[in-house]
């Protein structure tokens, strides 16, 4: 079990995990974390060509006050309307800590499932809002008042976009039966993969470039939709807006 020492770490803190606030503080400090490297390279990339040269759109520059926008965007979503959210489920179901931990291979199988299913359930929904006018003007322009992405604009959204996306990740694992360290698992690569498509650079070793045969999209893919809006809808992966012929892979 090679798991088991991180789950045997993990039931050492079963009081926080067992707490009502430890959704909301776990969510809003893993992004907040994720975003930090990409924020230091905007700082750089202002006066470093080395670090400009891999920015998707070098002539945008991210500002402190749209810094400080989405910052209070992200953590006013999360202690008015999801805190509350969190504490009715906590309430409703308790958190069950198994004393084993799960297999290796389980935990990254569900964790791949979770990511596919929450890929195409964004993909539906993300493509409804785009489709639909009234949908589009009343739900999710929100998102789009920066067509230059930024880490931070990951989370820039109203209320109804952040719940809803939120319903899914949080179902996901529970459709799955998940083991609670799967679904920690999980929620932390979402966050990452979410913050990594909005932080505005082509790295090296961005993960698109991991991933083979063009199936994953990544931070240009989801950039492209910012700027051009009307393509390149499912958040991660490719093979939805290859079917539905949204797919864009260049200026």
């Amino acid at each position: 079990m090679l798991l088991q020492p991180l789950w045997n770490a993990v039931l050492g803190r079963a009081s926080l995990l067992h707490s009502p606030f430890f959704p909301v503080l776990f969510s809003l400090s893993a992004y907040l974390s994720f975003c930090l490297p990409f924020l230091l390279l905007d700082v750089l990339a202002s006066r470093w060509a080395l670090v400009r040269k891999y920015k998707l759109q070098p002539q945008s520059s991210v500002t402190w006050a749209s810094v400080r926008s989405c910052v209070a965007r992200t953590t006013y979503n999360h202690l008015i309307f999801i805190f509350p959210l969190t504490v009715l489920h906590w309430y409703l179901r308790p958190v069950r800590m198994p004393d084993q931990a799960p297999a290796l291979p389980t935990l990254l199988l569900q964790v791949l499932v979770c990511l596919l299913l929450f890929d195409f359930q964004s993909f539906v929904w993300h493509l409804a809002h785009h489709k639909v006018p009234w949908l589009y003007r009343n739900f999710h322009k929100v998102h789009h008042t920066y067509t230059s992405t930024s880490a931070l604009t990951a989370e820039y959204s109203g209320v109804w976009e952040t719940l809803s996306l939120g319903l899914f990740a949080a179902a996901n694992p529970v459709l799955l039966g998940c083991h609670p360290l799967t679904e920690l698992a999980f929620f932390l690569v979402n966050i990452w993969l979410s913050v990594e498509d909005h932080c505005g650079y082509d790295l090296p070793w961005a993960t698109h470039r991991l991933v083979p045969l063009g199936l994953y999209g990544g931070a240009r893919h989801h950039d492209l939709h910012h700027l051009k809006s009307r393509c390149n809808f499912a958040p991660y992966f490719t093979h939805w807006d290859r079917l539905a012929g949204t797919l864009v892979t260049q200026d």
